[in-house]
């Protein structure tokens, strides 16, 4: 294809042409294409990432899970497999349900877990553990699998665990150090799905929702080997400042658990994990690529960054834009027209009261580092189309963005410093906004420059 002119462009074409790549990431990375890429029937013969299992081998068939892409990967499989599932339970987000027959799919809280989410784990663990040697389980793991797998342990209340995680959420923690805490408050989560499920054949299919695919940290682990321990919990805590916040509940069993009173969650080597099989499906990766091929489709030059981008929102956005900059003004260190491209997932240090998610950060921190250039824009967006506690999934930028709240009476700087993108963005018409993707594969970012 012949390279667009940089100076041919408009505004309107490049906002046109991000949306059609952060669409291009989604398309990829869609969950039930995902199960067919991986798992074919081959006529009694179930082959799942080349491993073989004969259907009459085992005496009943059950599909479990949880997470934002859940239901549409229980429909996948329900296409595949039909009535040779006797049943099942999948959770998933509010609004994220999809039509199946043979399982049962409930809707929950995310990202802090409710009565819906706790009621219907109870259920799920009750299925799993009437299973037996002669039983197949698929578990259909995806991002958001954390809250919704929601079964505090004894002596902790689903209110311990709401209000926990709210402060995890605010401080800045990554996934990674959240999960830890999560997996040593939960009857599922770090492996002990596995231990419940034990002696039945259970094979985990997942979506990743992390950066480098940990299957011990996506959704928590439930049916991986967990390599954290309560130790590290309270050094996380501690980190973060948190001892005096958290729930005396939490902090007590945290303590017992560090002094051996409380079973640890089951690590590598331990038997329930002799007959578990975990298969990573989808990830970030696979989306970016995908938005890499739709971009030198519209003729750009693309710099793909990197799938391992986290850390602060708006440290990530001010260096992804002094990039740009470099682009814009020197031409390197690729060409113009040009699209920089990112993946992986931010934090978000809560400031004050406002209102927003970490691709919406980026996105008023990236408005405010290219105010004023023409030609470039700048969108960060959740592939699960929901950032933070709204209905956007991220926000769409300009060189202009910045002078459009001006014009309204807006101060960004001033929206930023308490973490109120959303407000902001809304008022200069600036928010990403896709619904339910039924996907999650972490974030995608990018800079066009015409």
């Amino acid at each position: 294809m012949v390279p667009i002119v940089g100076a041919m462009i408009s505004l309107r074409q490049l906002r046109h042409d991000a949306r059609h790549i952060f669409d291009a990431g989604i398309e990829a990375a869609d969950p039930a294409k995902a199960i067919l890429r991986h798992v074919r029937l081959r006529g009694d013969v179930l082959d799942i990432g080349g491993c073989l299992y004969p259907l009459s081998n085992y005496r009943n068939l059950y599909v479990i899970g949880a997470g934002k892409g859940s239901a549409k990967m229980a429909r996948a499989i329900e296409d595949l497999l039909g009535d040779s599932i006797c049943g099942g339970i999948v959770i998933v987000k509010y609004g994220h349900s999809v039509p199946v027959s043979n399982v049962t799919i409930v809707e929950a809280g995310h990202p802090v877990p409710d009565e819906s989410g706790a009621s219907a784990t109870e259920n799920l663990l009750r299925l799993v553990q009437s299973t037996t040697s002669e039983d197949l389980v698929l578990c259909l793991v995806s991002g958001g699998g954390s809250a919704l797998l929601s079964c505090a342990t004894e002596n902790l209340s689903l209110r311990d665990k709401q209000q926990t995680t709210r402060l995890l959420l605010n401080c800045g923690a990554t996934i990674r150090e959240i999960n830890a805490i999560r997996k040593h408050m939960s009857k599922v989560k770090g492996g002990r799905l596995a231990r419940l499920a034990y002696p039945s054949t259970l094979v985990s299919l997942i979506l990743s929702d992390v950066v480098g695919d940990p299957i011990d940290t996506i959704a928590s682990g439930p049916t991986a080997p967990d390599l954290s321990t309560f130790s590290d919990c309270h050094l996380i805590f501690d980190k973060y400042g948190l001892g005096n916040k958290i729930p005396g509940s939490v902090a007590t069993m945290m303590e017992k658990g560090r002094r051996g009173e409380i079973e640890e969650t089951p690590k590598p080597g331990n038997a329930v994990f002799d007959n578990v099989w975990n298969v990573v499906i989808g990830n970030n990766r696979l989306a970016l690529l995908a938005a890499k091929v739709k971009a030198e489709t519209l003729g750009y030059n693309v710099l793909l960054l990197s799938t391992f981008a986290d850390g602060e929102a708006a440290d990530l956005a001010i260096g992804h834009a002094a990039i740009a900059k470099q682009v814009y003004s020197l031409g390197n260190p690729i060409p113009r027209p040009s699209c920089i491209l990112s993946g992986g997932e931010a934090t978000v240090v809560v400031r004050g009261n406002g209102m927003g998610g970490r691709n919406q950060e980026f996105a008023l921190a990236a408005a405010i580092e290219i105010s004023g250039l023409e030609g470039v824009v700048a969108l960060s967006g959740g592939t699960d189309g929901t950032d933070g506690p709204t209905d956007a999934a991220g926000g769409i930028v300009d060189g202009g963005t910045i002078q459009r709240g001006y014009e309204n009476g807006l101060n960004a700087r001033e929206y930023f410093s308490r973490n109120d993108s959303y407000r902001f963005l809304r008022v200069t018409d600036d928010l990403l906004r896709t619904g339910p993707t039924f996907t999650n594969v972490m974030d995608l970012r990018l800079f066009l420059v015409a």
